[in-house]
């Protein structure tokens, strides 16, 4: 019998802080930066985002949106033989944080390594979860995109500082007998490394480099579009379907321009493209799952329907996947 694999859960979960662009228009102008609810609107979308409190990890907020999906599942967390989370932002430099939230789990034994493919990470998770099902690695997964990207911002530059939050959201993949995940395609060019990167790491006790976000956006903006347009149609040609039979459009939560853009260019209408990014900002990997439990939770999302998810994030990555829930 051929395997394939399923999305039976799926949680999510916002740190209870949470600013509206006013609250951090606020903020910034007691450090000298100035910005507005209408410049952030206008540029992104974003209406507000949340930020974890100093003592939280990405482990934590990963933690709450698997239980969420493990119930949603109705798998216990002693089922789960893989964990992979996507995270820009882990816990340490190592071990990694899909290990140290398979201990707060209490879900010993099973396989459970990172993903980082910065915003695109929880579509690579995904896809890799979802090959190793049909392999027989696994038979029950945690997917988990996992963020707190506050903690990598220059809170001293208002083209990026505005853009981000924090937040985790969650899925449990499993083995099943009926197709679930339909196809993926995925990418990646180093030479544009450079345009979206926090260009520091650690050597000998102290940061080498510097430690927060860079961002060209403009040179982001034009390499989304067309790479995302690619992406979706190798995708949705690999499962012999066209962009017709999409049901929901769930992107990556980054700017809503970009959004409306890739949205243009399937000939979707905006009414199938789940949108969060005006709640949330952009999460990075969790922007997906968060995005698609919000919908699900809302009844919007419903069990049958097709899905195409699709994201770039620095490194430059890129990729896309199609599922049936």
């Amino acid at each position: 019998m051929k395997l394939y694999s399923r999305i039976t859960g799926t949680g999510s979960y916002l740190p209870p802080r949470r600013l509206t662009n006013a609250d951090l228009a606020a903020e910034l102008a007691a450090k000298g930066v100035e910005t507005s609810d209408e410049w952030i609107v206008e540029r992104t979308g974003i209406r507000a985002r949340h930020f974890a409190a100093p003592d939280v990890c990405s482990s934590d907020l990963g933690l709450e949106a698997a239980r969420l999906a493990l119930q949603a599942a109705g798998v216990q967390a002693t089922d789960i033989d893989l964990i992979i989370v996507a995270t820009s932002t882990p816990d340490m430099v190592f071990p990694s944080t899909a290990c140290i939230l398979q201990n707060k789990l209490g879900a010993h034994g099973g396989a459970a390594f990172d993903v980082q493919a910065v915003c695109s990470g929880f579509v690579y998770a995904l896809s890799i979860a979802d090959a190793m099902i049909k392999t027989g690695a696994a038979t029950k997964a945690l997917v988990i995109g996992a963020e707190v990207f506050s903690r990598i911002l220059d809170f001293t530059d208002r083209t990026t500082c505005v853009l981000f939050g924090d937040g985790a959201g969650a899925v449990v993949l499993e083995a099943s007998d009926t197709p679930g995940i339909l196809a993926s395609d995925l990418h990646a060019d180093g030479k544009h490394a450079g345009i979206l990167c926090v260009p520091g790491h650690v050597s000998g006790g102290q940061v080498l480099g510097d430690p927060l976000l860079k961002m060209d956006g403009q040179a982001v903006f034009k390499l989304a579009v067309g790479l995302l347009d690619t992406a979706a149609r190798n995708t949705l040609a690999k499962a012999g379907k066209v962009a017709a039979d999409v049901d929901w459009l769930v992107p990556h939560q980054a700017n809503i321009r970009i959004m409306q853009s890739t949205a243009r260019k399937l000939k979707l209408s905006m009414d199938k493209v789940i949108v969060t990014v005006d709640q949330h900002g952009n999460t990075s990997a969790a922007s997906i799952p968060l995005a698609l439990d919000t919908a699900v939770r809302a009844g919007r999302v419903k069990p049958g329907e097709m899905l195409l998810l699709e994201a770039v994030g620095g490194g430059f990555t890129w990729g896309a996947l199609l599922l049936q829930l």
